[in-house]
């Protein structure tokens, strides 16, 4: 197994350590900023390398030509899986609405089903443009729920609030996307 690979897996690996951490109910109770407590922070810095090693697997994998098709698999599967992992939790923190977890859930769902009817006939969809642009929109949407989901300031709502919808918006559109590209996989 190669060295971008093994990075994925290793991504995938932080999600039981971000689970734990939700756990620690200790850790929500103490304070770093008015609206951003231990646990989020700990979240956080797991999430950041995790976010770190999707941008270093994948430069690994162009730069040395180690892209594999358990790469182009693996790794969006893990960013997804991330992702996920954290939102969930914000949903019960109510940090997220849960409308914008059913879209995400509902297009990662879809493009994953896609993956796997395409992956029994020996194809393998890489991913596009518009989906890695959804994945950045998903990780700065991970950031900032981490640390101003609990903000009472206005502005700093709004900018949330938005930023929301337009990861909501993109999620939507890429998916669409990915259906109408990759239609011919389901004949």
């Amino acid at each position: 197994m190669n060295l971008p690979n093994r990075i994925t897996i290793f991504r995938i690996c932080l999600i039981p350590v971000i689970i734990v951490i939700s756990l620690i109910s200790s850790l929500k109770n103490r304070l770093i900023f008015n609206f951003l407590n231990l646990q989020n922070l700990l979240i956080l810095i797991i999430f950041l390398i995790g976010a770190f090693s999707d941008f270093l697997d994948g430069r690994i994998a162009r730069r040395r030509n180690l892209i594999t098709n358990f790469g182009k698999f693996a790794d969006p599967l893990a960013d997804k899986m991330l992702v996920l992992t954290v939102l969930v939790l914000m949903v019960s923190e109510h940090y997220l609405e849960p409308w914008v977890l059913i879209v995400i859930l509902a297009r990662e769902m879809t493009v994953t089903g896609f993956r796997v009817v395409a992956a029994s006939q020996n194809i393998v969809i890489a991913a596009n443009f518009l989906g890695k642009v959804k994945t950045n929109f998903q990780f700065a949407l991970v950031i900032m729920l981490l640390v101003f989901g609990g903000t009472t300031v206005l502005w700093l709502s709004v900018i949330l609030k938005i930023l929301i919808y337009a990861t909501a918006f993109i999620t939507i559109v890429s998916g669409a996307e990915y259906i109408i590209k990759n239609k011919h996989v389901l004949k």
